[in-house]
């Protein structure tokens, strides 16, 4: 098993990503002793600090529960852990089950990116498609909402999205790309067109012996350059036995099938390009829009006909805060997915950078700030990083980011769940070792630590929406 556990981890990682220090395993409060915790004076009764600024984002909550009218969308932007959507999965599906399930949400073909993602649909194409991601030197490229832009210069595509997971069939899909431009159309099916055509009647002789190929010639009345033509024959010599093919000048009719994707029909707004279907779908295929002359894919939202939470994942192996920001299509774009909730869960790959808390809090702040930017003002989490070791020492960069989070987030106007203290700091690493909730490199977790997170965020969350009712 724990030869298992560990080659899940690496899996998480592939050879072109970079190295990511960024994940983090479960452990409840009354499995770690909290020695190493932060101290900061509680701004609410929450598990979550400031939870008062979350206000509107619960008044959402109370109204569909009062009424079951509306889709809350919760986004969710972070790194690897964000990416292959463990923990994200488990705050979406206990959310929903709380609040009801409006469908999936963002996703992204990281298997055509060659890369990691969610195991609740699959994407399949049958050509290469071209990546790049927000982690490596600024590139003109159509990097946006998912952190990684993938495109193609010409069309002969078609790309296949299945939902592996039932709960999440959909009734809309919206298609994310570039300025909102139409490079895609939507096919449920493709229609089998029949062709009439003629062409010459073949038939067939055998070659006697003695007999020359321009006596055969004569005999079909046609010339000894047909024959070979017909025959592949570079020269007049044949042989007894063989079997010629005979073109004559008669003509038969013949049926050509060829099959196409029949385009749906779609319409737009300022975001995205979409199509909504009364049945419920599992599968679709995006085709090139025959008036495009490229194709780049941002990101793909699928909802359900239904009330509830959409809860969507954005994330990068690797990532950091700054490489978010330095590209503005990113901002832009997330628009498309009207968040009512932002969370973010970025650090460890600061830690591994080596940057001091005073740039990692001046990189969250821009962030924030190119958010706001774009007036989207929503209530914010900020989850503090979980514990880690830095070269097998205590990573101390990570205890700075957590203290210092807490100690701005009343000024800044923002919720903070302190996942560093949720797993106890660094006095409780050792404790999930022993559990084998962390691996070898003492930075990575398991999938059940993942999802471990994931339940206790969710917990958090639920208490502190529970305390906003109690008060109100």
């Amino acid at each position: 098993m724990n030869k298992l556990i560990i080659i899940f981890c690496c899996l998480f990682f592939s050879a072109n990503d970079k190295a990511q220090k960024t994940d983090s395993l479960p452990t409840t409060k009354n499995m770690i002793h909290k020695v190493d915790s932060i101290v900061a004076d509680p701004v609410s009764d929450d598990q979550i600090y400031n939870a008062k600024v979350l206000k509107d984002f619960f008044e959402k909550l109370k109204e569909n529960e009062d009424h079951n009218n509306r889709k809350i969308n919760i986004v969710h932007i972070g790194d690897s852990h964000i990416q292959g959507d463990l923990m994200t999965n488990e705050v979406r599906k206990k959310l929903q089950q709380q609040f009801g399930n409006a469908g999936r949400g963002l996703v992204f073909p990281y298997q055509l990116a060659k890369t990691n993602g969610s195991y609740n649909e699959r994407f399949y194409s049958n050509r290469t498609w071209e990546s790049y991601r927000n982690i490596l030197p600024t590139k003109n490229a159509p990097i946006g909402l998912s952190g990684i832009g993938l495109w193609r210069d010409n069309g002969g595509f078609a790309v296949e999205l299945r939902v592996k997971d039932m709960a999440y069939k959909f009734n809309t899909i919206k298609i994310i790309t570039p300025q909102n431009q139409h490079m895609f159309d939507l096919a449920t099916s493709s229609q089998v067109n029949l062709i009439q055509t003629s062409e010459k009647k073949v038939i067939t002789h055998k070659i006697k012996k003695g007999e020359a190929i321009s006596t055969i010639a004569d005999k079909y009345n046609i010339s000894v350059a047909d024959i070979k033509k017909a025959n592949g024959l570079k020269s007049n010599n044949i042989r007894a036995g063989r079997t010629l093919k005979i073109p004559t000048n008669e003509t038969k009719q013949k049926t050509i099938k060829s099959s196409e994707f029949v385009p749906l029909n779609l319409e737009s707004d300022s975001f995205c390009h979409y199509f909504n279907s009364d049945k419920a779908l599992e599968k679709i295929y995006l085709v090139p829009n025959k008036e495009a002359s490229k194709y780049e894919l941002n990101g793909i939202v699928l909802e359900k006909d239904s009330p509830g939470i959409l809860y969507s994942g954005i994330g990068v192996n690797g990532a950091k805060y700054s490489d978010y920001n330095k590209y503005p299509l990113f901002f832009e774009q997330l628009k498309a997915v009207h968040p009512d909730l932002l969370v973010f869960s970025l650090g460890t790959n600061e830690s591994y950078d080596k940057l001091e808390v005073e740039g990692y809090i001046k990189h969250l702040r821009e962030f924030i700030s190119n958010i706001k930017a774009q007036n989207i003002n929503v209530p914010i989490i900020v989850m503090t990083p979980p514990p880690s070791l830095l070269r097998r020492k205590p990573n101390t960069y990570i205890k700075d980011y957590a203290k210092e989070i807490l100690e701005i987030a009343q000024k800044d106007g923002f919720a903070v769940w302190d996942l560093y203290d949720e797993f106890g700091g660094m006095d409780g690493i050792r404790k999930l070792k022993t559990q084998k909730l962390i691996g070898p490199d003492w930075v990575h977790y398991s999938k059940k630590g993942y999802e471990k997170q994931g339940d206790l965020f969710a917990q958090a969350v639920l208490k502190a929406y529970d305390n906003f009712k109690s008060k109100n």
